[in-house]
């Protein structure tokens, strides 16, 4: 079994037996993220769905991202990935909402480098964690790299929390 699919197999069970759902606002990913956690068969149980919010207004109409945040920070920052993940959660009613926003490339946006990636994880007591990764290579393996860091992220937030209930 490849790294990918045990991480979104171990995610989806832990979710499970927890009675525990998550939503995905994506990005730079444009959706291989939601396609990675509905792999494993009996995702339904877990995955709620998702959001490609590719645009910034978007990010701002269909998420909630503070406007005045999007308008002085630009798409890419680590408070606009923590509000997309907040925004996701709420939409979909989920107990995790996970999200994505970077640059892949080819070209910097708003000032970022490539590989340039900020993830993010909103739980059901509003707590935010966050990964803020540089990554390197083509614009395909920046995408696919960061779809392991979500998952990595998203399993590491769930095994930190076992026992806990929330509610």
């Amino acid at each position: 079994m490849n790294h990918r699919l045990l991480a979104t197999t171990t995610v989806l069970s832990l979710l499970i037996r927890r009675g525990e759902t998550v939503a995905v606002a994506e990005s730079l990913t444009a959706g291989l993220i939601g396609a990675a956690l509905t792999e494993p068969p009996g995702a339904s149980a877990a995955f709620l769905g998702g959001v490609i919010s590719y645009s910034t207004e978007l990010k701002r109409r269909l998420l909630n991202v503070p406007a005045d945040l999007l308008d002085r920070e630009g798409a890419v920052h680590p408070r606009v990935a923590a509000a997309m993940a907040t925004g996701v959660r709420l939409l979909a009613g989920s107990t995790y909402g996970l999200a994505v926003t970077g640059v892949a490339g080819p070209e910097p946006q708003d000032g970022k480098t490539v590989g340039t990636v900020h993830l993010a994880v909103s739980g059901p007591d509003g707590r935010v964690w966050h990964r803020d990764p540089q990554l390197a290579g083509t614009r395909e393996q920046i995408r696919e790299s960061t779809v392991n860091e979500a998952v990595d992220l998203l399993r590491g937030v769930l095994e930190a929390n076992v026992g806990e209930h929330s509610g």
